[in-house]
C-alpha cells in the first residue's frame, strides 16, 4: 500500500506538509492551517516540489540558512488507498483517496483551484462519510 505522511513544519510560518507516495516520490502540498477531519473545512494546499521517499520518515531540525529551516515533526502517517489514478488526477486537477492514519482517516479529495495563476493552489477536503 502506498504511504502518506503529514509533517508539522515549524519554518518561517507554521504549516503542515501533506505527502503522498506516488511514482517513487512523495508528492507534496503545504497546508497553512493543517488538514481537517471536518468536511465543512476547505483547506488551502499549495503544491510544492516532490520529495524523496526517504524524507517521509524525517523528523528533526533543518538548519538555519537552508531551505525550509526549522523543526519538522511527523504529525500523522499511514497508508492510503487511491480512489482515482493519482498521477492522472494531478494532471487533471482533482483526485480522491482514502487515508488510513492515526489522525486522518477516511476519504479525502484534492482539487486544483481554477483561479490559481500558478497552478499550485489546491484545496484539500475531507469527504462526508455515509
Amino acid at each position: 500500500m502506498p504511504h502518506f505522511v503529514v509533517h508539522e513544519h515549524h519554518a518561517t510560518h507554521l504549516h503542515w506538509d501533506f505527502r503522498l507516495e506516488v511514482g517513487g516520490v512523495l508528492k507534496s502540498w503545504a497546508i497553512p492551517k493543517g488538514p481537517s477531519m471536518n468536511p465543512s473545512d476547505k483547506r488551502l494546499a499549495i503544491l510544492v516540489e516532490d520529495h524523496p521517499l526517504e524524507y517521509g520518515s524525517f523528523e528533526g531540525v533543518i538548519p538555519e540558512g537552508m531551505y525550509g529551516a526549522g523543526q519538522v515533526l511527523i504529525w500523522d502517517e499511514g497508508y492510503y488507498d487511491p480512489i482515482d489514478d493519482i498521477e492522472e488526477g494531478i494532471k487533471k486537477g482533482s483526485f480522491s483517496f482514502r487515508l488510513h492514519g492515526e489522525k486522518l482517516k477516511g476519504e479525502f479529495a484534492l482539487f486544483r483551484l481554477k483561479k490559481s495563476t500558478t497552478g499550485k493552489d489546491w484545496l484539500i477536503v475531507k469527504k462526508k462519510e455515509l
